[in-house]
């Protein structure tokens, strides 16, 4: 049994520059399309409800937020550390050009150039899985990411779809998670992804 057994928020940063510096760090990023339920899921993933703030209005986040998580192998009493790293959610077209322009190019260096990236986690809401934006995002992501990296697709608020439409989801992408926050249906199949991931990149190392 894998659990995430702590997580605090640690900082926020405008860019890529602007991040902690990362010793052996593995790094999760969070990217999602605004209001598709990032911010609740962090929270249910880490048992802490405070830990993302969730908002009524998306594209409210606008910096990258750092938060240290600590996963705990109950059987073998190991402990891995890692970040989870909450980007601004895209494609919300009520900002200004201007900042949208600027948060677009911060994601785009950080995702390109930031190494201790080893998981792209891609949040899509269940009810719209085939929007242009997504692709795109997808498309890039494949395009970018290195040898070591992987990118692991969720589908969010898989209760709001009925039994039928899981199944075709599920059939449509069978490589893809299914979660609802709300539900806490989910949760611990990414954890458990999450943390063999890292370790066997910690294991390699």
């Amino acid at each position: 049994m894998i659990d995430i057994v702590d997580a605090k928020f640690i900082t926020s940063a405008p860019n890529v520059g602007a991040a902690p510096e990362a010793q052996e760090q593995n790094e999760v990023v969070f990217m999602a399309r605004s209001n598709v339920g990032k911010s609740s899921l962090l929270n249910a993933l880490t048992n802490h409800k405070g830990l993302a703030k969730v908002s009524s209005t998306p594209g409210k986040t606008k910096l990258i937020n750092y938060f240290d998580v600590t996963f705990l192998d109950r059987d073998t009493s190991t402990k891995l550390i890692a970040k989870f790293v909450d980007l601004p959610g895209f494609g919300y077209a009520k900002v200004a050009k201007s900042m949208k322009h600027d948060w677009e190019k911060n994601l785009t260096d950080y995702i390109a150039n930031r190494e201790e990236i080893k998981i792209f986690i891609h949040l899509i809401d269940c009810r719209h899985p085939h929007l242009e934006i997504d692709t795109e995002v997808n498309d890039f992501l494949l395009q970018t990411i290195q040898e070591n990296q992987y990118i692991i697709q969720i589908f969010t608020k898989i209760d709001k779809l009925n039994q039928k439409e899981q199944s075709a989801l599920r059939r449509e992408f069978p490589n893809a998670l299914m979660v609802s926050s709300s539900k806490k249906r989910g949760m611990n199949k990414i954890v458990k992804v999450i943390y063999d991931i890292l370790k066997v990149n910690v294991d390699a190392n």
